[in-house]
């Protein structure tokens, strides 16, 4: 049996849910794997300059500042914690040396950004030979330092054709990118379900004939949720919501709190947004790779904004959105009333929806593909033609 470290950790719900997807499809796929996932914020813990500074973990201060809106100037940040990374870079990777000698694997598999220089780097010193893989789980890389290093021994698995260019352009090889058709998603996203769309409203208190918006902000919600809904229920649209504010418990109780004109659903923390989702017409949230693929599984088109305060990983996916027309981009959620009127028409509605099936993301199984693959590669040795053929066949 073969074993596998995932790394990952909880600035947002993305990571953690890509690596979880990863360790159940390959126990779905009875693949003789053991597969570890490891959280990355608790074994560098000690090295987190931030929480020694504040008291609070790296990724609890990204999750609040999601939580309250307060990305503006996100960029700047966003350097200045690479810049944290860099200084702390010899003893994050004595630190990480320590961690792999301790849990020996074949594969050792990375799930974040930022710290993927340290990660191959102390890895390679260990277990010279042995693959390391970095899943791209954002539509593009946002360099420098960010996703792709120049690391020869990182392997990046990317799940667009500009991610792959990204990696090209960083020098990797073909032996260390691999293209796939989308991000990561969760096997229930692919299960065939019976599930009744009307009887998912009536479950939620919905009306069954009246068009639905899921409005998701990832697995920490969004205080403009509040706001959306304000300016919806002001327009009387023909239109009903469900609410997912995830660890968000302030705000779903704000919600649930005031009595609305149109119809809403709040519900908190779930692992049901697939099901969720077969009772909704179009999404409505920010541009997060990960909700962006869940809808488009599922056969959801987008309601997203950009502007100065989204996140600058994820404008890219904006561009992306308006480049497959797969949904509306505004420049604020101050016209989601306009935006929602555009979700409306029905002319348009359809066209997005037929957009928004022509994707057909497939890249949780391509990865097993490629992970069996690079296990075999490194069970034979680095000089086998066989297995050096079979890499460039995946």
């Amino acid at each position: 049996m073969k074993k596998i470290l995932i790394t990952f950790h909880d600035a947002g719900g993305g990571h953690r849910n890509a690596a979880v997807a990863l360790q159940a499809m390959a126990k779905a796929q009875n693949r003789d794997w053991d597969v570890e996932l490891v959280q990355f914020q608790e074994l560098t813990d000690r090295l987190d300059v931030l929480r020694k500074v504040t008291g609070i973990r790296i990724q609890e201060q990204y999750n609040t500042l999601l939580r309250n809106g307060w990305t503006l100037g996100s960029k700047q940040l966003l350097r200045v914690l690479q810049w944290t990374i860099q200084i702390f870079h010899g003893p994050l990777v004595k630190l990480l040396e320590g961690f792999w000698k301790e849990h020996p694997a074949d594969l050792l598999l990375s799930v974040i950004p930022h710290f993927n220089r340290e990660i191959a780097e102390s890895w390679e010193k260990v277990y010279p030979g042995r693959p390391f893989v970095t899943v791209i789980t954002d539509l593009a890389d946002f360099p420098p330092r960010f996703w792709i290093e120049p690391a020869k021994n990182q392997i990046v698995i990317a799940g667009t054709e500009k991610a792959v260019e990204q990696a090209r352009a960083f020098g990797k090889d073909d032996a260390h990118v691999f293209g796939v058709s989308g991000m990561v998603l969760r096997p229930e996203f692919y299960a065939e379900s019976s599930v009744d769309a009307a009887a998912v409203k009536r479950e939620l208190g919905l009306r069954e004939g009246l068009p639905t918006a899921m409005v998701l902000f990832g697995g920490f919600g969004s205080k403009v949720m509040y706001e959306i809904t304000e300016k919806l229920d002001a327009a009387r649209l023909p239109v009903q919501l469900i609410l997912i504010c995830g660890k968000n418990e302030k705000l779903a109780a704000r919600l649930k709190a005031k009595k609305w004109n149109i119809g809403t659903a709040v519900l908190g923390f779930t692992k049901e947004v697939h099901k969720l989702m077969r009772a909704a017409d179009f999404m409505i949230g920010k541009p997060g790779p990960g909700s962006i693929a869940e809808a488009m599984q599922r056969g959801l088109p987008v309601l997203v904004e950009c502007n100065s305060w989204t996140l600058p990983q994820e404008r890219f996916n904006t561009e992306w959105v308006k480049e497959k027309k797969v949904g509306v981009v505004l420049k604020s959620f101050e016209d989601v009333v306009g935006g929602v009127q555009q979700m409306l028409e029905p002319a348009k509605l359809a066209e997005f929806k037929k957009n928004v099936a022509a994707q057909d993301n497939r890249a949780i199984f391509e990865i097993m593909e490629i992970l069996q693959t690079l296990l075999s590669k490194q069970s034979a040795g680095p000089n086998s033609k066989r297995v050096r053929d079979a890499v460039e066949v995946a």
